[in-house]
């Protein structure tokens, strides 16, 4: 009789996924202390961010040639992309958060756009702590306890957005070129919200699928 032998797991995804979310980690303290720095130089910081995004681009890029070359993977394969992707989108927009900052030659960055960069740190910040967790599923109601973590943080991040973009109307009503440039900068804040509330989402999808 024929014996078949099941191929290893490979559990290189999952390395992948941790490199990722710290490399969030690293990008959304520096967008913090770039808003923070008053005189700062720009185009430098530019530079930054830009090799954090084409960090982020790389793994993503590894994760997807992992994808297509193994047989067995340790989650379902839809989830490992659709991870991958969302993840790197959230990087997407910090990027663009700090080149919307630096295109422009805004202003210091509003107290609401350092408010919406902390949250965004700090749901970067859960993101990496929980990912490691989906190798043990005895950790998997971390993972949920966390996501509920990260689902208030995005609502609280949709609260300042709403109140800075009250304030913008009422402060600039006279100069639209400067509504403008800070709605994108505040919505590409708050799309990296929305974001890294999506990655929690598929973190819970797969919880629930392997519990």
């Amino acid at each position: 009789m024929a014996r078949f032998v099941l191929m290893p797991k490979d559990t290189g995804f999952y390395d992948l996924f941790e490199k990722d979310t710290a490399n969030l980690v690293v990008a959304t303290q520096a967008l913090v202390d770039f808003f923070d720095e008053e005189d700062s130089d720009r185009e430098s910081w530019a530079s930054v961010f830009r090799a954090y995004e084409e960090q982020g681009d790389v793994i993503t890029h590894e994760i997807m040639k992992r994808l297509h070359r193994t047989f067995v993977t340790p989650i379902d394969r839809e989830d490992i992309a659709e991870l991958a992707h969302v993840v790197d989108t959230v990087m997407d927009f910090i990027e663009a958060a700090a080149r919307t900052l630096v295109l422009y030659r805004m202003d210091t960055p509003t107290p609401y756009a350092r408010q919406l960069a902390r949250i965004v740190q700090a749901i970067a910040v859960k993101l990496n702590e929980v990912m490691p967790c989906l190798r043990n599923r005895k950790q998997f109601a971390h993972i949920l306890r966390v996501c509920v973590e990260i689902n208030s943080l995005e609502n609280d991040a949709d609260d300042v957005h709403h109140a800075a973009q009250a304030e913008l109307f009422e402060t600039c009503a006279d100069a639209p070129l400067d509504v403008i440039k800070w709605r994108e900068l505040y919505q590409h804040l708050e799309n990296a919200t929305d974001m890294g509330e999506d990655v929690a989402n598929i973190l819970e999808g797969i919880v629930l699928k392997h519990a």
